[in-house]
């Protein structure tokens, strides 16, 4: 059975929409900014950094185009640490991840 990119069919929460917030988060503390500080860079609002961090907002490609532009890699990039987050390992009940600056 494959992997549903959706849990909680009422909510329709993407798991993606998470794990892309985590790696915001990762990449944001790897860079030493705060939430200000990235805002900035990507011509995004600080509360929307948040946001985004807590997989509470979802990301447009545009908004992809201006964190990657302010973190110096691409958008796919960005998406690709996040699938490789969401797909990452299940071992004894805990999840071990790794999202390398």
């Amino acid at each position: 059975m494959p992997h549903s990119r959706f849990k909680g069919a009422v909510q329709g929460e993407s798991v993606l929409a998470k794990d892309l917030g985590a790696v915001v988060w990762s990449q944001r503390e790897c860079h030493g900014w705060s939430q200000e500080a990235l805002a900035e860079r990507a011509n995004l609002n600080r509360s929307y950094i948040g946001e985004l961090e807590r997989g509470e907002a979802i990301a447009s490609i545009v908004t992809l185009e201006k964190l990657a532009y302010a973190f110096g890699f691409s958008a796919s990039h960005l998406v690709d640490q996040a699938e490789r987050l969401a797909h990452s390992q299940v071992v004894t009940g805990i999840e071990l991840t790794s999202i390398a600056c």
